[in-house]
Order: C-alpha cells, then sequence, then structure tokens
C-alpha cells in the first residue's frame, strides 16, 4: 500500500495521495524504479508487470501528455483495474495491454523507459524476459529495474518452496548474477543504485534476513550503436 511505499522505498506521499485510490492500495513493490532517473516530458516508457498501474500512473505524469506510458500485464483484474484508474485521471497517453513478459506486445526499439518493480523475479526464463526489454528499447535507452536480490545461494528445496515464489524470494538472483545476465545479453552501464529492507514488517521478514534478501534498484542502458 501506499504508506509502504513511502516509509520504506521513498515514494512520494502527496504524489501517491493525487492516485485514484486503488492504484497504490494494492501496491506490492519492492524498490522504487522512479528515483533512480527522472523521466522526460515526451518519452515513451513501459511498465513490465504494472499491476494496479501505481508506477505507471506516476510514470505517466512525468512524461505528460506528449509522451506514452504502457503497462503490461497478464492478469484482467489487475489491468481493468488499472484502466480505470487512468481513465479517471484523464490520462489520454496511457494504455495498458495483457502479455507475458517473455513476449512482449510491443514493437522492437519504440520505448525509451522501461520500468519494472518486484515482478521479474517472478519470471521463470529470465534471459527472455530482459531480452525483451532490451529488445523494445531504442539504442541508448534506459532500463530501470526495481526488484529482489539474494545473498545466499538457495538450495534446489527452497527454490522449488512455492511460498516463497510468490513471495518474490525464491526466484531471485544474486546480485552478481543479475547484473552478469543484463551484460551478457548487451546492456551497459549497469549498476546498483540504492537497496531497500522490502520485507521488514511482512510475513517474510525472518526469512528475508536469514537469506540476506533485499530490494534493490539496478540501471542499464541500451548502447546507443
Amino acid at each position: 500500500g501506499p504508506a509502504y511505499a513511502a516509509r520504506q522505498l521513498g515514494y512520494d506521499a502527496e504524489a501517491l495521495a493525487a492516485l485514484p485510490t486503488a492504484a497504490p492500495a494494492s501496491f506490492a513493490g519492492v524498490a522504487n524504479p522512479l528515483a533512480i532517473h527522472p523521466l522526460a516530458a515526451g518519452e515513451t516508457v513501459v511498465d513490465l508487470g504494472s499491476g494496479a498501474g501505481m508506477d505507471l500512473l506516476l510514470a505517466a505524469a512525468q512524461v505528460g501528455p506528449t509522451g506514452r506510458a504502457i503497462g503490461v500485464d497478464m492478469t484482467d483484474a489487475m489491468l481493468e483495474s488499472a484502466r480505470e484508474s487512468a481513465a479517471s485521471m484523464g490520462f489520454d497517453h496511457v494504455e495498458f495491454r495483457r502479455g507475458d513478459l517473455q513476449e512482449l506486445p510491443i514493437a522492437d526499439e519504440s520505448v525509451d523507459v522501461v520500468i519494472s518493480n518486484g515482478v521479474l523475479n517472478l519470471v521463470p526464463d529470465k534471459i527472455a524476459a530482459f531480452s525483451e526489454a532490451f529488445r523494445v528499447l531504442r539504442p541508448g535507452g534506459r532500463l530501470q529495474l526495481g526488484d529482489i536480490v539474494i545473498g545466499a545461494e538457495l538450495d534446489e528445496a527452497t527454490r522449488r518452496d512455492v511460498d516463497l515464489w510468490t513471495g518474490c524470494i525464491a526466484g531471485a538472483l544474486r546480485s552478481e548474477e543479475l547484473n552478469e545476465l543484463l551484460e551478457t545479453i548487451g546492456f551497459e552501464a549497469v549498476r546498483e543504485v540504492a537497496r531497500f529492507n522490502a520485507f521488514d514488517g511482512t510475513t517474510k521478514e525472518a526469512t528475508s534476513r536469514e537469506l540476506g534478501v533485499v530490494g534493490v534498484c539496478v540501471s542499464a542502458r541500451r548502447p546507443r550503436h
């Protein structure tokens, strides 16, 4: 929810209060990708796993009516809720598309910024998902990623624990693995810019501390040439 987003992840409480209640109410992100780099007026941004639309609506406010904001999600209920929130704000430059992050319904080299918050750790084929993010970015475009990293290698039993998968832990990578994966795909200037104790006060707090689990902001760029 919005109190968690402001208190633990550094979101602007006033900006959250300006959104329709449904957008931040179900927010379950783990970092703050919009804090990595300000979005410019006129840019096109896509949010991978946009949920009820909190991050995307905040992004839409930054890029303004000359920009575009596209949310991709696989859950019909979230898409409907997000569309209603965007409509209530009069955001004609926002759209939501149903799709799989491993096969994005977005054209090649068509967006300036890809954001995501706490979702890509849940994707089984991370090479496919991050390759798709790379594909849709224009040369020089930015990846502003919020996600989970783990501090210890997980055993097979932990990796197969459904509760820890849905809790955004079992599918996460170590920081070194994530950075290496992004560089292998072709991203440059990969760097971690912030960390968050995203699980403090939740049912996964003890487990996250035991496994060294934190939310991170990671910045990367598609090369210009």
